[in-house]
């Protein structure tokens, strides 16, 4: 398929882009772009720096995508902004790109959903099938694990972690790290577990049922964390799903684990 370019659009030499791609009015694309094919530019996005779209995403108007990140120790380094395929980034979003005192390159996954006015900070990786509401913002560093959906006005603090399958409230200010499968309330507290969205996906009610077990030992047992973890690796470690849940734990660096309201 031929690549088509509104003649109002401007395409700078060096960027490269595949068959089938689509530039709407109104665009800007820099000279490292590097667009997959059948990707789709709506009008009025501006694509910056070294950034690599997928195939098939289609980006809606006034995007903002790989320009430097806000980042005052940034001093022009060339990094990267690396967007997967089959996305839907709707209007006003921002994707920064990363930084040298980071991971040099923020990662956008495949399938994923971007709704209007919502920030991607430098240096995060966003997993596949992510769906993040509208104006949300992920600080620096911050991951989203695959299926994570994030509600609308949610803000992730930076180097926070989101863990697979997790829902967040709309609102939610989240300083903590979310377990896999964990739900947040709108008030960024730990709320049980993303049940609804367990079911979607499939999971066995035998699953969903230990699931719950787990989490009812790790946040409301007695004694202290520690030992109602090592207590869950003994008993459930075997688990495919509960070892999501332990690794996760186990590889938490930067922030403590969100955690349920005081009681």
């Amino acid at each position: 398929m031929a690549v088509s370019i509104h003649p109002s659009s401007i395409v700078e030499t060096g960027a490269e882009l595949a068959d089938g791609v689509e530039i709407g009015p109104f665009c800007i694309i820099g000279p490292q772009a590097k667009l997959g094919e059948g990707v789709k530019l709506v009008s009025h996005v501006s694509v910056a720096g070294n950034t690599w779209i997928g195939a098939r995403t289609i980006i809606y108007p006034h995007c903002s995508m790989g320009h430097p990140p806000q980042d005052l120790k940034y001093k022009g380094e060339d990094t990267l902004l690396r967007i997967g395929a089959d996305n839907m980034i709707r209007e006003c979003v921002t994707f920064h790109k990363g930084t040298v005192t980071g991971r040099g390159q923020t990662i956008i996954g495949d399938n994923g959903f971007f709704m209007s006015g919502s920030h991607v900070g430098h240096d995060c990786i966003i997993g596949d099938g992510v769906v993040v509401g509208n104006t949300t913002a992920l600080g620096g560093n911050a991951v989203l694990e695959d299926f994570v959906i994030m509600g609308g006005t949610s803000a992730v603090h930076q180097f926070g972690r989101i863990g697979k399958y997790a829902f967040v409230g709309g609102g939610a200010p989240v300083v903590g790290d979310v377990i896999p499968f964990g739900m947040v309330d709108n008030h960024g507290n730990l709320h049980g577990l993303n049940l609804v969205g367990l079911k979607r996906r499939g999971f066995k009610r035998e699953t969903i049922n230990e699931l719950r077990a787990v989490y009812r030992e790790l946040f409301h047992g007695d004694g202290l964390f520690d030992d109602r973890f090592a207590n869950v690796i003994a008993n459930h470690g075997s688990s495919p799903e509960v070892r999501m849940i332990i690794d996760f734990i186990e590889a938490g660096q930067k922030r403590g684990l969100c955690l349920p309201r005081p009681e």
